[in-house]
């Protein structure tokens, strides 16, 4: 028997049993749409994750107030303490001590409501510098932002993030328009171009950022301390170095020794490593789970290969007596087995893409079509088969042609 003879065999003896090898793939098809479904979560929400912290500026480190560890080595929240100052940053913006550093933008963060006319919407309010847009890669698409002048003599002026002016001034033009942030009133001078964040918990384009003077002097926020430095390196080359100047500076300023900082200085690098760390670990957990899907849809091939070399001992031993040798036995029943693994995976296959054009638009999260991982989990199905299906196979060839004609 050639291989071609082999192959209609096998396909004969899955469709004689249509129930039974429907019921026989169906594990290996939801382990395989499985994996393929968390490899795609994972994908995609490492993908959102770039994108996210990609978003926040280039070249950027992050400064904020406190530190992981407190002094008495108690564990504390970042941010807790207000240890930054507006002299920081100005320091840190000095061409001469930090000559990799090239813009520094303190910011000063509040939420609150803002009104306008008749309508209202709570927001978060930045008081920030000239600086802000260029550290944090954001563009204006309308009017202008915020200038040095506004910044040196307290202007009452806004730039709202392009939520915000939607849900204040619907359609029309809030150029020019008054918003009062805390009874106090401020003239839009600029709209910001969409970041393209909408979907995240915290939303770039919900925001009204006004001159840090008119945050500290008139909203209510501290004449001394900021909640955040932003600080751009000159480019990607430069930003360690740049992470040296800025956390050898703010030591020798604030006083304390390197082994206890008062801040915390982070990269886009250090934020993606860690978030891309956590990610991989759950995909990996939730990978683990749909391979015991597979590992469940193996036996159910064993299962199934072993009633059908129970029920067809008399073939087996009318091939035997006819000449087969246990090698073509053996493929017979492989082949069965492959055939079985690659059905549930191709069907497998095309459930999980399925799933992930379709989840999507149910859940929040982005899933990414992997053709790696499409191509590997057929592959894995028939491997399945294969493995799962060696026993049956073997008991099937040892048997004795007498011994099976003799069976009833």
């Amino acid at each position: 028997m050639n291989w071609r003879e082999t192959l209609w065999t096998g396909l004969d003896a899955v469709r004689a049993h249509r129930l039974r090898s429907a019921l026989t793939m169906l594990g290996i098809l939801i382990g395989i749409a499985a994996v393929i479904l968390t490899v795609g979560l994972g994908e995609g929400a490492s993908a959102q994750i770039q994108s996210q912290i990609n978003s926040l500026g280039t070249n950027l480190l992050i400064i904020t107030p406190g530190s992981a560890t407190s002094f008495g080595g108690v564990n504390g929240p970042l941010g807790s303490a207000t240890t930054l100052t507006v002299q920081d940053a100005a320091t840190l913006a000095s061409k001469t001590v930090a000559p990799d550093i090239a813009t520094v933008a303190p910011t000063s963060t509040t939420g609150t409501t803002l009104t306008a006319g008749t309508k209202n919407w709570s927001t978060t309010v930045v008081g920030t510098t000239p600086g802000w847009l260029k550290a944090r890669a954001r563009t204006v698409a309308e009017g202008q932002f915020l200038t040095a002048s506004d910044e040196k003599n307290v202007s009452g002026v806004t730039v709202l993030g392009p939520t915000t002016a939607s849900k204040l001034f619907g359609s029309s033009d809030p150029l020019g328009q008054t918003v009062n942030i805390n009874g106090v009133p401020l003239q839009v001078v600029g709209i910001l171009a969409s970041a393209g964040s909408s979907s995240s918990a915290s939303n770039e384009d919900d925001q009204a950022l006004v001159p840090l003077s008119v945050m500290e002097q008139q909203i209510g926020g501290s004449r001394t301390s900021v909640d955040t430095i932003f600080v751009e390196a000159t480019s990607p080359a430069t930003l360690s170095a740049a992470y040296q100047e800025a956390n050898t500076l703010l030591l020798n300023l604030h006083g304390v020794r390197p082994a206890d900082p008062d801040f915390t200085i982070n990269s886009q690098q250090s934020l993606l490593s860690t978030a891309t760390s956590v990610n991989k670990t759950l995909t990996w957990l939730l990978a683990g789970i749909a391979a015991i899907s597979l590992l469940v849809g193996g036996i159910g091939v064993m299962n199934i290969m072993l009633v059908s070399v129970t029920e067809r001992i008399r073939e087996i031993g009318l091939r035997k007596a006819l000449g087969a040798t246990p090698r073509v036995i053996r493929r017979q029943f492989l082949v069965e087995a492959s055939l079985l693994g690659l059905a549930g995976g191709v069907l497998g296959a095309a459930v999980g893409l399925a799933g992930a054009v379709a989840l999507p638009h149910v859940i929040p999260n982005t899933i990414s079509i992997s053709p790696a991982a499409t191509v590997g989990s057929i592959i894995v199905a028939v491997i399945i088969g294969l493995v799962f299906g060696v026993y049956p196979a073997s008991r099937a060839a040892r048997l004795a042609p007498i011994d099976a004609l003799r069976t009833e």
